[in-house]
């Protein structure tokens, strides 16, 4: 049986779709069937992302009882499926929106993943996201605005008794201005599973309508959500760049968020003898 996990963010802006798209394409060029559902009801814009305006079955119509969750499912060319949202779609009041769990769970007969991309906003459709998910990741940027809304994020999920899994940490300029992965983890009391650094080939890839990990160059912002991607479905990812070796050759310093990974990993198999 698969598992559900949703990637939150309160704040518009941050790369939350983004971040959604590149991780469904790693996880699966890693092997395992992938969905990704647009959590956005009333803006969704996750099928923008890849090309897809107008679904004939939205999950607008799943959540109204019109359709099957099976019957909205759209194959993608990068080797994961979407439930997408439609554009001027009517807007979905309680309790409707909180079928979304009830209309997804046998999915997970069908998907090893399941990514529910969020509303950018804390409202109900967020709720329905968070409530939907076995686990959450959240996406903020290293500035004070994103994190007070991380930790509100944060904050709600613990309040709702959602497991966190991590924080990734995206577009990262390593400036001295930008809070540090260990403030945010000292803030929000959550790990940092993934650093994203800015990268120009991602900006490319979304004007391409296509996932940044998918047949890209190996830039170090596709190998870290490659390595999470790993990390997501009890794997890892070698970096074979010759850079990187030549990098690790003069320095034995492992990357906090590779620690992090690690030691989730073990209590992760600690937990499941």
């Amino acid at each position: 049986m698969g598992e559900s996990i949703g990637i939150l963010s309160i704040k518009g802006g941050v790369g939350k779709t983004t971040t959604t798209v590149s991780l469904g394409a790693a996880i699966a060029q890693q092997g395992k069937n992938v969905l990704l559902i647009d959590g956005n009801f009333s803006a969704p814009n996750l099928g923008l992302h890849l090309g897809i305006v107008q679904p004939e079955v939205s999950l607008y119509d799943v959540l109204k009882g019109k359709a099957n969750a099976l019957g909205a499912i759209q194959e993608t060319d990068y080797g994961f499926d979407i439930i997408g949202g439609r554009l001027n779609m009517k807007k979905i009041f309680y309790p409707d929106y909180l079928k979304l769990k009830q209309k997804i769970q046998h999915l997970k007969y069908h998907y090893d993943v399941i990514l529910i991309d969020s509303s950018p906003t804390l409202d109900h459709e967020t709720l329905a996201a968070m409530m939907a998910s076995d686990k959450l990741l959240i996406v903020t940027t290293p500035d004070h605005a994103t994190l007070s809304c991380t930790l509100h994020a944060v904050k709600v999920a613990k309040k709702k008794k959602v497991p966190i899994a991590g924080i990734i940490l995206n577009r990262v300029y390593g400036k001295k201005f930008e809070l540090s992965l260990e403030q945010i983890e000292k803030m929000t009391g959550v790990p940092v599973l993934a650093v994203i650094p800015h990268d120009v080939n991602i900006l490319e890839a979304l004007s391409e309508l296509k996932p940044s990990t998918f047949e890209s160059k190996e830039t170090d912002a596709v190998v870290e959500y490659k390595k999470l991607a790993a990390f997501l479905i009890g794997e890892s990812y070698e970096d074979k760049r010759f850079s990187t070796k030549l990098k690790n050759l003069f320095s034995s310093k492992v990357p906090k968020q590779e620690v992090n990974r690690q030691v989730e990993h073990k209590k992760h198999r600690i937990k499941h003898k």
